[in-house]
């Protein structure tokens, strides 16, 4: 199973890319993993139509197998040994692609969340889309490493 991270627009912060660029070159060692990054819409946009807008890009982008996971406030708050039980039950459950998206400055679009097989919660405080990435990134890394009963995450 490959996983993926989507986002929308290009982070403007060097440290979250370099953070990034961190957790992805050690996440090659436990996963098929891919980023991919969406534009942002063009346009005098309303926060509406800049949410429909993505939504089009990611929907026309996603296979009917591919299993979708928001990085949304609203979704469950695991632990991250919790996270890491869970990330084993979406490896083993035989999809193709595990996908996990994170949205604009606004958020997701209804029909993004329609298509959603699951939302996760990194945190109960509201957190910048564009520091999500990289707090997300470490803790699918943290994940990856209990699984394994490696010595990174110390409970």
């Amino acid at each position: 199973m490959k996983t993926e991270l989507w986002m929308v627009g290009k982070t403007s912060y060097a440290f979250i890319e370099e953070g990034m660029e961190m957790y992805t070159k050690r996440l090659q060692h436990y996963l098929s993993y891919e980023a991919r990054v969406f534009p942002h819409p063009k346009g005098n946009l309303s926060p509406e139509q800049t949410k429909l807008a993505e939504a089009t890009a990611v929907l026309a982008k996603l296979l009917p197998s591919d299993h979708l996971v928001l990085l949304d406030e609203r979704g469950k708050a695991p632990t991250s040994p919790g996270f890491a039980a869970q990330m084993e039950r979406w490896q083993s459950a035989g999809h193709k692609r595990l996908i996990f998206l994170i949205g604009g400055a606004y958020g997701f679009d209804a029909s993004v969340y329609e298509r959603a097989n699951d939302r996760l919660s990194l945190s109960n405080m509201t957190v910048s889309h564009q520091l999500v990435r990289l707090f997300f990134l470490e803790q699918l890394y943290r994940a990856m490493t209990i699984l394994r009963n490696e010595p990174y995450h110390h409970a």
